[in-house]
């Protein structure tokens, strides 16, 4: 796999390059080949949410069929996607803590695909371990991927979701070894949440005042299709993409929920905004135009792993690819009739924007955020029964993203933390990368030598800039198995930036 990798990137231009040149690999813009669309113009689409097939005493049961469609994303074309249940972002899947959910997959793509959900203490048959392939119904082969403990099927793969786990904002997306990123890209990623009573008792946003906001970019080419530079478009072999899309593939349209920069009517009330970034590799760093007559912008209540103990005030949010906030906006800050626009003030231009809130009516608020919202213990530094060190870095000889110098081997364990056993996790980068563990939460102890305002709470996934560093403390609970942890920038991960622990 390492060496089918390294020629096929160093063949993309048509020539090997002599070892003195040094690619900058940074996220880079593939620009759209079709005339962009005005900005707030559309309407912010809400995913439908998905009702089981059957239920039981103690289980829902979905199935979907994982399928191309049509969809309608920029006016007068047509776009095709890749979605579960033919949409895209995919339907929302709502959960109650302590009642599983079996969700049955029907592949009707022409390539494999593998079904992990975010965030989720979820068992490793279930967990979508990247090797574990959903083939085709009509088969597939393939020459690059070779894991002796993978577990094909054909055609479906039931998921048992055990959500023994907090309420929480997670997300379920396609992890396909190798093709993650493209695979997302075309469609493959959707929002699943998790409900408890302790949320519940709290006052807060409900209804339609709590709304999921899936930000992602995407290009489109001439044809409105989505635009991937993909060394092979048909996503069989090889994998990956040419040299100066290493660092990370970046689009000039920003999508809101599968809309392009939409528009959605609020009253002057307080809204609760569940904030994921599904995009493959851009940063944001959310603020709202103007800002607030008083206050801040807005108030953080949750994280990836649930609510956190009290809010947290924030005036912009900067949020990596993975990472979820669950965040409260009072609009009665803003006068009534006018219109508040959510930027990304880490760029400019089209992807300087993201949506568009217009007041217009008053309407009663009943909700509120108390001073206390959960309580949960989180753990101390001194459980630690050890420490690990992991180095994120750019190998430039071979062209690929490792883990303390080591590409992905799916044999080879990098880590076996023991059951119910806490340990601190060093974390070390080159560039920039948001760092996802599966199976577990994590309480980040330290970023870059002091707490992050964004880290608070419980995490899955934490964002490190150049250079930096981060301690974090996991507690190995509920499964014994094989899991990964990795990049979240999508192409990172796709060129080896991945390796594995195993729960014993």
């Amino acid at each position: 796999m390492k060496c089918a990798r390294r020629d096929f990137l160093l063949s993309a231009s048509g020539l090997l390059l002599p070892s003195c040149v040094r690619p900058r690999p940074e996220p880079k813009l593939l620009p759209s080949l079709i005339p962009l669309p005005k900005t707030f113009e559309a309407s912010l689409p809400i995913p439908p949410v998905l009702q089981p097939a059957r239920t039981d005493a103690d289980m829902d049961y979905y199935d979907v069929s994982v399928q191309p469609a049509s969809a309608r994303i920029l006016p007068g074309v047509s776009t095709t996607i890749w979605g579960y249940a033919g949409i895209f972002p995919g339907p929302t899947i709502e959960a109650r803590r302590g009642r599983r959910v079996s969700l049955r997959l029907r592949n009707a793509l022409p390539v494999p695909i593998v079904n992990h959900l975010h965030g989720g203490h979820t068992a490793p048959e279930s967990d979508g371990y990247p090797t574990d392939l959903i083939l085709p119904s009509g088969g597939f082969e393939t020459s690059h991927m070779h894991d002796p403990m993978a577990k094909i099927a054909a055609g479906e793969r039931e998921y048992v979701y055990q959500n023994d786990q907090r309420a929480a904002t997670l997300w379920y997306h396609d992890h396909r070894m190798d093709f993650t990123g493209p695979q997302v890209w075309r469609g493959l990623a959707g929002f699943y949440i998790i409900r408890d009573p302790e949320e519940e008792q709290i006052p807060l946003p409900r209804g339609s005042r709590e709304i999921p906001l899936l930000i992602c970019d995407r290009s489109f080419d001439a044809d409105g299709s989505l635009l991937y530079p993909a060394l092979d478009s048909t996503l069989h072999d090889p994998p990956g993409v040419p040299l100066e899309y290493m660092g990370g593939v970046l689009g000039d349209v920003v999508l809101v929920n599968g809309a392009p920069w939409p528009r959605l009517e609020v009253a002057n009330v307080k809204y609760r905004f569940r904030i994921l970034n599904a995009s493959n590799a851009r940063r944001y760093e959310l603020a709202l135009e103007p800002s607030p007559r008083v206050g801040v912008a807005f108030e953080q209540i949750g994280s990836d792993g649930g609510l956190l103990q009290s809010a947290v005030p924030l005036r912009t949010i900067r949020i990596a690819p993975a990472e979820r906030f669950d965040v409260v906006v009072d609009f009665s800050k803003f006068r009534l009739g006018s219109s508040v626009v959510l930027t990304n003030q880490s760029d400019s231009g089209t992807a300087g924007q993201v949506m568009r809130f217009d007041i217009t009516r008053s309407e009663r608020d009943e909700s509120a955020i108390p001073s206390k919202l959960s309580d949960f213990a989180v753990g101390k530094p001194e459980d630690a029964v050890t420490t690990r060190v992991f180095d994120f870095s750019y190998v430039r000889a071979q062209h690929e993203w490792r883990i303390n110098g080591k590409p992905f081997d799916p044999t080879r364990m990098d880590a076996r933390p023991r059951l119910d056993t806490t340990e601190v996790w060093h974390l070390k980068t080159d560039f920039s990368h948001p760092l996802h563990l599966h199976l577990v939460h994590f309480r980040v102890l330290s970023h870059s030598g002091r707490p992050g305002l964004y880290d608070a709470g419980w995490k899955d996934t934490v964002d490190l800039g150049p250079g930096q560093a981060a301690s974090i403390l996991v507690r190995f609970g509920g499964h014994r198995g094989r899991y990964v942890f990795h990049c979240h920038n999508l192409e990172h991960e796709d060129m080896s930036m991945m390796g594995n622990f195993e729960v014993i």
